[in-house]
C-alpha cells in the first residue's frame, strides 16, 4: 500500500480530516467528487489553493470527510487540511504555505448568546416610557 499522509483542518464549526497520498489529482469530499459535493466556483477554487501554490495539483490524490458548519467554512477546513498534510508530505514546503497564510488556523467564530441580551451583544429594545 502506498504511503498516506493525515491531517485534520478546521474553520468555524466545520473540521475536515484529510488524507494525501501520491496520484493523478483525484479530490474526493464525503465519498463524491468535490465538484459533486461544492457546488460554487469559488469553494472548488479554495480546495485546490494549496495544491496549485505548491504545483502539486496533478500529483497528489486527496480523500477528505468533512462535517459541520456550511459550504464554505467546509471548503476552507479541507484548505487548512490539505496545508497540514502537505507539510507532513514535504517540509520543504512551509514558507510557501506559510506566506500563503494557509497553515494558520482561523479561529473566527460565532460569538455565543448571553442572558440578558438579545444577542451575542444586541440587547433588547428600550423604551423610556
Amino acid at each position: 500500500m502506498t504511503e498516506r499522509f493525515y491531517a485534520t483542518g478546521k474553520r468555524k464549526t466545520a473540521i475536515a480530516k484529510v488524507w494525501l497520498s501520491p496520484g493523478s489529482g483525484k479530490i474526493v469530499v464525503n465519498k463524491k467528487p468535490y465538484e459533486e459535493h461544492f457546488e460554487r466556483e469559488t469553494a472548488l477554487m479554495i480546495v485546490r489553493q494549496p495544491l496549485e501554490l505548491t504545483q502539486m495539483l496533478s500529483k497528489l490524490d486527496i480523500i477528505a470527510t468533512v462535517k459541520g458548519g456550511g459550504k464554505t467554512g467546509q471548503a476552507e477546513a479541507i484548505r487548512h487540511g490539505i496545508a497540514k498534510a502537505l507539510l507532513s508530505f514535504n517540509q520543504e514546503l512551509k514558507p510557501i504555505l506559510k506566506k500563503a497564510g494557509f497553515l494558520t488556523r482561523d479561529a473566527r467564530m460565532k460569538e455565543r448568546k448571553k442572558y440578558g441580551l438579545a444577542g451575542a451583544r444586541r440587547s433588547f429594545q428600550f423604551s423610556k416610557r
